[in-house]
């Protein structure tokens, strides 16, 4: 029998991940699918009546539905609850189980990219207090970063944030960068600045250690003018589609009952999708 799995979103056609996947069932040569769903918010409820009549294994969840499905679950880990999003359905006997991989994804990422950076870190900038930095610090808590400087545009964000994750997260706003960028081993951008060639302002990578290493979690375009500014400083830079990559291991694993690996082969596969 087909085993089935999907991605859920609103919109949902721009989805890399049935490539991602439907790669991978390939590469193992499983009786499996993987397909991108077009779930309105509305629509949710219903959606999830079919999760549990079994027709599914379980899928990801994407934007607007992260939040939403919380309440749909049947159960969801304590990560994906401290994380506030859950991008992972597994259901079993009826019953589906919310999780979240994407702080997975950010560490096997750079574990790839710049094997050993956590070793000895001290300190890490966090730039951005949205719902895609979550994920990030609750990753970076787990690897025992000393201290985690969180910089937001809106202080009062950030403090809301850092309240939520209680631990060694301190916040100050943006405009800070350049005092604190001296101490930092690692800066982490999970803003949508680097899309569409934007960039932020006022902030001076030079500063940094010169071994310190600079990742973003935009993948459209691979290299955003963040990442393009520290390699030209000489600096180490890890990009974000490796943390897309990475992030879709554990559901796949759990769903049809194989551990993908994430190759160069499927890389630049996801790389030729990509607007330049």
């Amino acid at each position: 029998m087909t085993r089935k799995a999907f991605v859920i979103g609103h919109p949902i056609a721009h989805s890399r991940s049935p490539l991602i996947h439907g790669t991978w069932l390939a590469e193992h040569g499983i009786d499996g699918r993987y397909d991108a769903i077009d779930v309105a918010p509305e629509a949710l409820s219903g959606f999830f009546e079919r999760l549990r009549s079994g027709e599914f294994a379980g899928g990801n969840v994407t934007i607007p539905h992260k939040e939403a499905v919380f309440a749909l679950c049947d159960s969801v880990d304590p990560l994906a609850t401290t994380i506030g999003a859950v991008n992972t359905l597994i259901v079993e006997r009826g019953k589906v189980h919310g999780t979240n991989t994407d702080y997975l994804g950010f560490l096997g990422n750079l574990d790839a990219g710049a094997p050993g950076w956590s070793d000895g870190l001290e300190t890490a900038i966090v730039l951005g207090a949205g719902g895609a930095s979550r994920a990030v610090l609750v990753a970076l808590q787990s690897r025992g970063i000393g201290s985690i400087i969180l910089l937001n545009r809106t202080r009062a964000t950030a403090d809301r944030l850092a309240a939520e994750l209680p631990g060694n997260i301190s916040v100050a706003e943006l405009d800070a960068f350049n005092d604190i960028a001296p101490a930092a081993g690692l800066v982490v951008n999970t803003t949508s600045i680097g899309m569409h060639g934007s960039r932020f302002d006022g902030i001076n990578l030079g500063l940094l250690r010169p071994d310190a290493l600079v990742t973003d979690i935009v993948y459209v375009p691979l290299e955003t003018p963040l990442l393009a500014d520290a390699r030209a400083l000489g600096l180490r830079t890890v990009d974000g589609l490796g943390m897309l990559l990475h992030q879709a291991v554990p559901g796949f694993e759990a769903w049809f009952g194989i551990r993908p690996s994430v190759n160069t082969a499927l890389q630049a596969r996801i790389e030729a999708t990509l607007e330049h």
